[in-house]
């Protein structure tokens, strides 16, 4: 059964960056994964759920890295916590954007995601509410500034990831292994977690 699943993920996905979230529908998905729409609906309810699995599916590491965050803090230097967050979430999103852009496409369609992400408990703001509390945490410890907005701290982080992963798509700019820019999760990071850390406040 599982590999009856996945081959339909895997044809959803195909399809939907062919044609667009609006127009994968599940006679074009199960024609491309070599199934009866019965199948399709042995696995998920609807499109909906069938679409949000074909997401999710794009973030297994990016999901656990970031439910795991409550049991990092104190342990590892932020910094280093940080950047692993920040190349994860450009991977992720990297891979996202594509999929989840075609939403945008139908203004119906994108109101029924709205709607079933806030009934199953998901959505863009949960990595963020990760980040925040894992943020605060290290804050409560005094490894970063008393004053610092843990929520706002990792709403610039994840959105700094998020503009790097929407614009690799809109240039095919090639860069060479040793230049920064082919990895800029250590400059994100320097830049928003340098002001933020106790030294700072005695430079300051």
């Amino acid at each position: 059964m599982a590999g009856t699943r996945d081959a339909v993920l895997d044809a959803a996905e195909r399809v939907i960056r062919a044609h667009g979230a609006a127009r994968a529908t599940t006679k074009l998905i199960a024609k491309e994964a070599g199934y009866s729409e019965a199948t399709l609906y042995k696995h998920f309810s609807d499109k909906h759920e069938l679409f949000l699995n074909v997401l999710t599916r794009q973030m297994p590491e990016f999901g656990r890295l970031m439910g795991g965050l409550d049991r990092r803090a104190g342990t590892a230097p932020v910094r280093t916590v940080l950047e692993e967050i920040a190349r994860t979430a450009i991977d992720f999103y990297s891979r996202a954007v594509p999929l989840g852009t075609s939403l945008f496409s139908e203004t119906r369609l994108l109101e029924d995601y709205r709607s079933r992400l806030t009934e199953w408990g998901v959505g863009p703001h949960v990595p963020i509410e990760n980040l925040a509390a894992y943020l605060a945490a290290e804050r409560d410890r005094g490894r970063l500034r008393p004053g610092t907005d843990a929520r706002a701290a990792a709403s610039l982080l994840l959105g700094a990831c998020f503009q790097q992963a929407f614009f690799s798509h809109l240039t095919e700019a090639v860069r060479a292994a040793d230049d920064p820019a082919a990895d800029p999760a250590p400059a994100l990071v320097a830049t928003l977690l340098d002001p933020l850390l106790p030294e700072a406040a005695e430079r300051g």
